[in-house]
């Protein structure tokens, strides 16, 4: 699914302004550079894109929205970057993104209403559009099902079980190791979470670290240790199962344990400053909402596509299938990925630092 990586100036400068960590990146049309998810830059996610102007996009990379932050705010400077639902507020209120043009994208009233009402996401009170909510899906309970049984996965709770000591995958990601600890101890909302439910919280990180063999970093980590066999459960994305199963493995996910899943919204954001071309980076943001595209999103992928319009045209069985046909039983039994306040996420963002170094 991954163009060929050529290695160039542009991308050899924007490893140094990254740092040592940012070493991946693939060269395509220097006039526009997305700052992204790995796996985003296949070309079925953006073919109207090449087809206009004969390649993709640059791509850089991140692991996860904090890295990107602090990278962004060092000096590394990029056209669109992919932030998810609970990051959006930060990076604006760090003046880290200028104002969409939404008379440029073509698919913007075609936005899931749902998505587009969420408070403060898409847009401020003043109307004024920050982010083109793009992808949405959930993080939950992954597992092997030759060899792991129903009865093991009833609860989160299991990805502490002793049984599953060197057998268990978290993501290398703050936001979604402290969703799923609030999910444990009973947190549906976590903006408002007090200084108990946080120490409950990370008492439950640090009891999943006994057993977790690795912290995946990316879709392709997880996909492989599932699917190798170096892990039996764990806390990953829709697309690990999805991408696994394609591939032949008895990976699957569940939704039904007792305390659900968490929920998130992804999408683009145009960052201040952009140094290259604002053309290109609407055609970007048009091809990615084709019809087209929703289809792969989905059925590679495991994602619904905010594009209520282009994801109307996808299957209907392959939108029952992955669970979207009724949204409000989607979000049945979930966290949310909201902003939480700046306080918070640092205390998480440490926290988490400790627990993982085995403190």
């Amino acid at each position: 699914m991954k163009t060929a990586k050529r290695i160039g100036i542009g991308v050899a400068l924007a490893a140094a302004l990254l740092g040592s960590t940012a070493l991946v990146a693939t060269a395509e049309d220097g006039e526009l550079v997305i700052f992204d998810w790995s796996g985003y830059e296949a070309p079925e996610f953006h073919p109207g894109y090449v087809e206009k102007h004969g390649q993709s996009p640059t791509f850089t990379f991140f692991g996860d929205e904090d890295e990107a932050f602090e990278k962004m705010r060092s000096g590394f400077k990029t056209d669109l970057a992919h932030p998810c639902s609970q990051s959006v507020v930060k990076w604006r209120e760090a003046g880290l993104l200028q104002p969409l043009d939404t008379s440029k994208i073509d698919g913007w009233k075609d936005m899931n209403p749902g998505i587009m009402g969420m408070k403060d996401l898409a847009t401020t009170a003043d109307g004024t559009a920050w982010f083109m909510p793009w992808d949405w899906g959930n993080t939950l309970l992954t597992y092997n099902s030759e060899k792991v049984s129903a009865d093991d996965i009833k609860s989160l709770k299991s990805l502490a079980d002793p049984k599953f000591k060197d057998r268990v995958s978290i993501g290398d990601n703050v936001d979604d190791a402290y969703a799923l600890a609030s999910l444990v101890i009973g947190l549906k909302d976590w903006t408002q979470m007090t200084d108990e439910q946080f120490k409950q919280a990370s008492d439950f990180l640090r009891e999943v670290h006994k057993n977790v063999r690795l912290y995946w970093t990316d879709t392709t980590e997880i996909v492989q240790a599932l699917s190798g066999g170096e892990v039996d459960i764990a806390w990953a994305w829709n697309d690990a199962a999805v991408q696994s199963a394609l591939a032949g493995a008895p990976i699957k996910n569940t939704r039904d344990t007792a305390e659900g899943q968490s929920t998130w919204v992804c999408g683009y954001v145009r960052l201040k400053d952009a140094p290259g071309s604002a053309d290109k980076a609407y055609d970007f943001l048009n091809a990615i909402n084709a019809p087209e595209v929703a289809s792969f999103l989905l059925t590679d992928w495991g994602y619904g596509h905010a594009d209520a319009k282009s994801m109307a045209t996808v299957d209907p069985a392959a939108v029952a299938e992955a669970g979207y046909a009724d949204v409000d039983k989607f979000v049945d039994k979930t966290l949310f990925q909201s902003p939480v306040p700046a306080d918070l996420k640092q205390k998480m963002i440490d926290e988490f630092e400790k627990i993982k170094a085995g403190y």
